[in-house]
C-alpha cells in the first residue's frame, strides 16, 4: 500500500535520494553519475530551509515519487492580493509505479496546500509526459510570462 506524506525534516535523506532519482531520470544520466557538491548542497538545504512544501509516495521504505511546490511572494496585485504565488516543480513517479494516479494524489495534495497557505498562482514547467496530467487538473498554458537567464 502507498503512503502519501508531506515531508518533514526528518524525512531529508528520503528527499534527497528522490530528487537526485528524479534528476538522473529526466537527464538521461548514467546511474553512476556523480553530482556536483553545489546540487547536492544546494538542494539539501532548499529542502532544509527553503519555503516549500514536498509530498513523498512511499512504499515500504523506499519513496517511489515526489511532488514538490516553491513558494514565492511578490509585491501584491489587483489579480495576486497576497502577492504569494507558486511554482510545482520536481514531479516524479518511478517507472515502475507509472499511471496508477500517484502523481495526481500527490499534487492534488500540494494544490490543496498552497491554496490554504494563500498562495492566488501556481504554475509549472510541463514535459510532453506530464501535460495531460496538469491540463486534467485544470492548468492552462499562458503566454503571459517573459524569461531572461543568466
Amino acid at each position: 500500500m502507498i503512503e502519501y506524506k508531506i515531508a518533514a525534516n526528518e524525512d531529508i535523506e528520503l528527499l534527497m535520494r528522490s530528487r537526485l532519482e528524479m534528476l538522473r531520470v529526466v537527464n538521461d544520466l548514467s546511474d553512476d553519475y556523480v553530482y556536483s557538491d553545489e546540487i547536492v548542497n544546494e538542494s539539501r538545504d532548499y529542502f532544509l530551509n527553503g519555503d516549500h512544501v514536498t509530498v513523498l509516495a512511499i512504499d515500504g521504505n523506499e519513496a517511489i515519487g515526489c511532488a514538490s511546490m516553491s513558494f514565492m511572494r511578490i509585491m501584491p496585485t489587483f489579480s495576486h492580493p497576497t502577492g504569494r504565488r507558486a511554482h510545482l516543480m520536481n514531479v516524479y513517479t518511478r517507472n515502475a509505479y507509472r499511471r496508477q494516479g500517484i502523481a495526481r494524489r500527490m499534487v492534488e495534495m500540494l494544490i490543496d496546500e498552497t491554496w490554504k497557505r494563500g498562495a492566488t498562482e501556481i504554475s509549472l514547467d510541463a514535459t510532453v509526459m506530464g501535460r495531460p496530467l496538469y491540463e486534467s487538473l485544470g492548468f492552462v498554458s499562458s503566454k503571459e510570462c517573459m524569461v531572461l537567464t543568466r
